[in-house]
């Protein structure tokens, strides 16, 4: 779940832009093929990027949050999105096949282990990754955790966040039949989903704006107009995983399975006023992660952009680069 609102009220706690050394896209299989592209310095601490959504993609502003000299970055757009190939596909497309695109990602840059660093449903998947693999990953730092829980679903999909945001969510649900709003992310999916491209892309936007509204302290409440075709994959990819509970085993896995990463070091930075993933999910984790930090930003919400959240990452990041340094 993440949208990037204003990205230059954070220019000035991020290293310069730079461009990858290295871009591919790798075939992984089923289908399909994703790209993949480091930056930095190949001899680096490795770090891997895990962007949000899922269906967000990597932008060139994701580079900046890491010392060029001090870290070799790899981001990937993950299946069905941003440069990977095919777009908007939801076969072959659950939160372990991405898993397993980590995994061979790792192997084909030939990294023993590396940090995940992830925001959004970026920090869901770097969670799930670490408690699949703890022994290939050396640190976490994570960024307006979600857990992938009904109840989390429901705070966002249900009505909650919308008692903060009545005329944001009035416009939302607007389009939806009285009928079927009980359950608006079936109801979206279904009209996502119904092979007519205008209709699809109709309904991708009203969900990304949605959540784009929200996702800044700073909002008025309007998310603007995402491209059609960016908008079309977010959405499909969003809703395809959220009505099928993140391909999870059980509801409140990822919070049950934290003694798996117990021994993994970790900061969790969140915004306290975060509307689109409240901050208890954030402190839950923390309290059951012997090595985790929580960091929570006064006066922050959801988005990468925010200024707090931007510092506290970077800030997060160099300290991790000179501890590992001193090694």
């Amino acid at each position: 779940m993440d949208k990037y609102p204003d990205q230059k009220r954070a220019v000035q706690y991020l290293y310069p832009p730079i461009d990858p050394f290295d871009q591919r896209m790798m075939d992984v299989g089923d289908g399909h093929k994703i790209y993949v592209e480091q930056c930095g310095n190949p001899s680096g601490i490795p770090v891997v990027v895990l962007h949000g959504g899922p269906g967000g993609g990597c932008s060139p502003a994701m580079r900046r949050y890491f010392d060029p000299a001090v870290f070799r970055v790899v981001l990937f757009d993950q299946r069905g999105c941003g440069r990977s190939r095919p777009h908007a596909v939801i076969e072959n497309n659950t939160t372990w096949h991405l898993v397993r695109d980590i995994e061979m990602i790792r192997e084909a840059l030939g990294i023993d282990a590396w940090i995940a660093f992830g925001g959004s449903w970026g920090a869901t998947l770097a969670l799930i990754y670490a408690q699949t693999h703890p022994d290939r990953v050396r640190e976490l730092v994570l960024r307006g955790v979600f857990t992938m829980t009904k109840a989390e679903i429901d705070w966002f999909y249900g009505g909650g966040a919308g008692k903060f945001w009545p005329e944001v969510w009035a416009r939302f649900v607007g389009l939806i039949p009285e009928d079927e709003r009980d359950d608006l992310v079936a109801a979206y999916h279904k009209r996502l989903f119904s092979g007519d491209r205008m209709e699809e892309t109709k309904y991708g936007r009203a969900w990304a704006s949605w959540e784009n509204a929200l996702a800044s302290i700073h909002s008025n409440g309007m998310g603007g107009e995402a491209p059609g075709e960016y908008a079309r994959a977010f959405s499909r990819l969003e809703n395809h995983y959220f009505i099928n509970g993140g391909f999870l085993e059980f509801d409140g896995q990822i919070l049950a399975n934290m003694d798996r990463i117990a021994d993994i070091p970790g900061t969790v930075v969140q915004g306290r006023y975060d509307m689109i993933c409240p901050p208890d999910s954030a402190y839950a984790i923390v309290q059951r992660w012997p090595r985790g930090t929580l960091k929570m930003v006064r006066n922050a919400g959801h988005a990468l952009s925010e200024p707090g959240i931007s510092s506290e990452l970077v800030r997060t990041m160099d300290r991790i680069g000179m501890t590992e340094q001193r090694r």
